[in-house]
C-alpha cells in the first residue's frame, strides 16, 4: 500500500500564517501538520508516499527532507496550483494511483492514530472515512444505505438541515485498491478533467462513480479518535484545544466557556442547562420565525422588560433584562461602594465584581449554612449588599424560604440589600413554591434584588437571558443606565413573548427532571470513591475520597471518554478537598457518565 497527500494549495483563510509556507506546514501545537501526518503514515511500512506539491514547494521538499523517515517520498510538482483545484493535483499522481493500492489524504487534516487505522485495517478495500454530520462541519456529504453503502453525494441544491441526522461528513481520507483505480477513478478522473477542466475537487469523479450499479465503494464510519480539518485561524484555534497533552486540553477547553458543539462528540456535563425544555414544540415555532427574527431588528430594552414582567406577573418598572445575568450583575455590584457580603464557595461572579467583597468562608463539612449563620457573621460589619446564590452553586444547598425572608429583614435593618440570585430554584424540590419573585414580596422588601438566569432554568443558554427584578427604582436605574438599547436578540426577545404558554410544559420538564436527578444520584451513589453532596439545583457536587484528584478525574473523563466535568481544584473555600461538579442531563447521557467513572475508579 502507498500513501498519496494532496498539498498544493495556498490556504488563503490562514492569511498570514501561509504567505510565506506551504499550508500544510501550519502548526499545531507546535508541530507541522505535515510532520504529524507522515510520522503517523511511518507506522504502516507503507511502500512509498507520493506528495503533490504547490504554493511553497520548494520549501516543504527541504523540510520532509529534514525528516528522516524511513518510508520513501516522492514529490509531484503542481506548476498550476494558484488556478487548478485539488481534481488537479491528483490528476498529476494518476500514474501511481494505477500501480499499488492506495490511502488519499488532504494535508489540512489532523487526526489521531487510531483515526487512520481505521480505514487501513477495515478488510474492504475501497472506503470512504465519514463522521456523523455535525453543524459545525462544512464540505463533502454522504447518505449510506445500512450496509454503509454510499448512495449519494449530495450537492448544496440537495442538502436539507432537517435532514442532517442521517448525513454523514467525509473526513478526506480515502482507501482505493489498485483494481477500483484502474477500472473506475482513473478513467473517470481523466474524462471528467477533459470535459469539465481542472477547477473542481476529487470528490466529483466519487459523485459521478457513485451513480454507477457497480461503483463497488463503501464507507466506513468513524468509531473512535478525533479528527479536525484545518482551514482557517478559527479551525486551528480548536485544533489546538483538541490536539494537546491531557492536562492542556482540559484547561483549554474548560477557559472556551462553551462553544462546545464544534467538538466532535464531547458531552459537555459541565455547564448547566435544563436536559428537558425546551420541549420540541416550543423550538418548533421559534424555528418557524427564525427568518424573520433573524432579519428584523430586536425592541427596545423597555420593551422586552413590560415583556418579561408580564410573564413574571410583576410591574414593569420593577424589571430589567439582560443578555444573560452576568450582564445585569456587574454593574449592579459595582455600583455598592461599601462591603458586599458573598459566600464562599459560591457562585464567584459576584465577589469578583465587588469593589470591597466581604467573604463568609462555610466551614462545615458538608457546606450547609442557615441564615443564622450569616447574620452573625455580619452583624458587626459595614454592608452595602449581601449575596445569596439559593439553591448554591456548586454545593446544590438550599436555604429555605422563611430563612430567606429573615435575611431579608436583616438586611433591610441595616440598610443593606439583600441580592437573590434564583437562577437554580426551580429544580428545588424542597418546598412548595419557594421563589420570591413576586410583586407582593418585592412591594413588602424593597431592598430585595432577585437575580434570575433564564439560561439555566429555561434550558436556553445560547440566547443569553436574565433578570434582575427590585421595587427599589433608585437600583433600577443605576443598572439600567449601565444596558444598552438594545441588549438581548430577536430570538431571545421571541422566547419572551412565546415561553409563558408553555409554561405547563415547563411544569412536566421540571418533575421529569427531578426524577432523573434522584436516579443520577442513587447511581452515582454506588461507587465508592465518591461521596456525593444532596442537591436541589441541576447538578451533583462529588467528593473524590480514595487519593485521585479532581483534576485527574476531569483529565481521564475528557481524554477517554470526551466527557467534560467543572473540575473544583481551585474554587476558593474547597481547598485541601477533591470535588468535580457533574450536571443533570438526561438519563442515557448520565448512564454513559456513571459508566465512565466506574471503569476509572474500578
Amino acid at each position: 500500500m502507498q500513501a498519496i497527500i494532496l498539498a498544493a494549495g495556498m490556504g488563503r483563510r490562514l492569511k498570514k500564517l501561509t504567505e510565506h509556507q506551504p499550508k500544510c506546514m501550519v502548526q499545531v501545537n507546535e508541530v507541522p501538520m505535515i510532520e504529524r501526518m507522515l510520522k503517523q503514515l511511518e507506522h504502516y511500512h507503507l511502500n512509498k508516499i507520493i506528495l503533490v506539491t504547490g504554493h511553497e514547494g520548494e520549501q516543504l521538499k527541504s523540510f520532509v527532507g529534514s525528516l528522516s523517515l524511513h518510508t520513501p517520498v516522492t514529490f509531484i510538482d503542481n506548476p498550476v496550483y494558484q488556478t487548478t483545484n485539488n481534481i488537479y493535483s491528483l490528476y498529476l499522481a494518476k500514474e501511481h494511483l494505477l500501480q499499488d493500492d492506495t490511502i488519499l489524504l488532504e494535508s489540512d487534516l489532523i487526526f489521531e492514530q487510531e483515526v487512520l487505522t481505521q480505514i487501513i485495517n477495515d478488510p474492504y478495500p475501497n472506503l470512504a472515512l465519514v463522521a456523523h454530520f455535525e453543524s459545525w462541519m462544512d464540505g463533502t456529504v454522504v447518505l449510506l444505505d445500512e450496509k454503509d453503502n454510499i448512495m449519494k453525494f449530495l450537492t448544496r441544491k440537495d442538502f436539507r438541515f432537517e435532514d442532517i441526522h442521517s448525513y454523514y461528513k467525509t473526513v478526506n481520507i480515502y482507501k482505493f485498491s489498485r483494481s477500483f483505480s484502474t477500472t473506475h477513478y482513473v478513467p473517470f478522473l481523466e474524462a471528467y478533467s477533459k470535459a469539465l477542466g481542472n477547477n473542481a475537487y476529487y470528490e466529483q469523479v466519487l459523485k459521478v462513480i457513485s451513480l454507477l450499479d457497480d461503483h463497488d465503494l463503501k464507507a466506513t464510519r468513524l468509531e473512535n479518535g478525533f479528527w479536525y480539518e484545518i482551514d482557517d485561524e478559527q479551525d486551528l484555534d480548536i485544533a489546538e484545544s483538541i490536539f494537546t497533552d491531557s492536562q492542556s486540553r482540559l484547561t483549554r477547553l474548560s477557559s472556551r466557556y462553551g462553544g462546545y458543539w464544534r467538538y466532535p462528540g464531547l458531552l459537555d456535563f459541565c455547564y448547566l442547562v435544563n436536559p428537558y425544555f425546551p420541549n420540541s414544540r416550543l423550538m418548533g415555532e421559534i424555528k418557524a420565525s427564525f427568518e424573520a427574527l433573524c432579519t428584523s431588528y430586536p425592541s427596545g430594552l423597555d420593551i422586552n422588560n413590560l415583556l418579561a414582567a408580564k410573564s413574571l406577573g410583576l410591574y414593569k418598572e420593577n424589571v430589567l433584562t439582560g443578555n444573560g445575568a452576568a450582564e445585569l450583575i456587574k454593574p449592579l455590584i459595582r455600583s455598592f461602594s461599601k462591603g458586599v457580603g458573598v459566600i464562599k464557595p459560591s457562585f464567584e461572579e459576584y465577589g469578583n465584581c465587588a469593589r470591597f467583597p466581604i467573604p463568609f468562608m462555610v466551614s462545615t463539612p458538608d457546606f450547609t449554612y442557615t441564615a443564622n449563620d450569616l447574620m452573625e457573621f455580619y452583624k458587626d460589619q459595614e454592608l452595602d449588599a449581601l449575596v445569596l446564590v439559593n439553591p448554591d452553586n456548586p454545593t446544590g444547598c438550599y436555604m429555605k424560604r422563611s430563612e430567606v425572608l429573615s435575611l431579608a429583614s436583616y438586611c433591610m435593618e441595616k440598610q443593606a440589600f439583600l441580592i437573590l440570585d434564583e437562577s437554580f430554584l426551580d429544580f428545588s424540590s424542597a418546598e412548595d413554591s419557594p421563589s420570591l419573585m413576586n410583586q407582593e414580596t418585592l412591594d413588602a422588601y424593597p431592598n430585595l434584588v432577585l437575580i434570575k438566569s433564564i439560561s439555566k432554568s429555561y434550558g436556553v443558554p445560547g440566547l443569553r437571558l436574565g433578570l434582575l427584578a427590585c421595587s427599589d427604582q433608585t437600583v433600577i436605574r443605576l443598572v439600567r443606565e449601565e444596558l444598552p438599547v438594545w441588549n438581548i436578540n430577536s430570538l431571545a426577545e421571541y422566547f419572551l413573548q412565546i415561553f409563558e404558554k408553555y409554561q405547563s410544559d415547563y411544569v412536566e420538564a421540571l418533575e421529569k427532571f427531578k426524577k432523573t436527578r434522584k436516579e443520577m444520584y442513587e447511581e452515582l451513589c454506588s461507587i465508592r470513591q465518591l461521596k456525593l453532596y444532596p442537591s436541589e439545583a441541576n447538578f451533583i457536587l462529588c467528593e473524590i475520597t480514595d487519593g485521585c484528584s479532581a483534576s485527574q478525574i476531569a483529565e481521564l473523563l475528557l481524554n477517554r471518554y470526551n466527557i467534560l466535568v467543572k473540575d473544583l481544584s481551585h474554587k476558593p473555600g474547597m481547598e485541601g478537598r477533591e470535588f468535580i461538579r457533574i450536571a443533570v442531563r438526561t438519563k442515557s447521557d448520565n448512564e454513559r457518565l456513571a459508566d465512565a467513572l466506574k471503569h476509572i475508579l474500578r
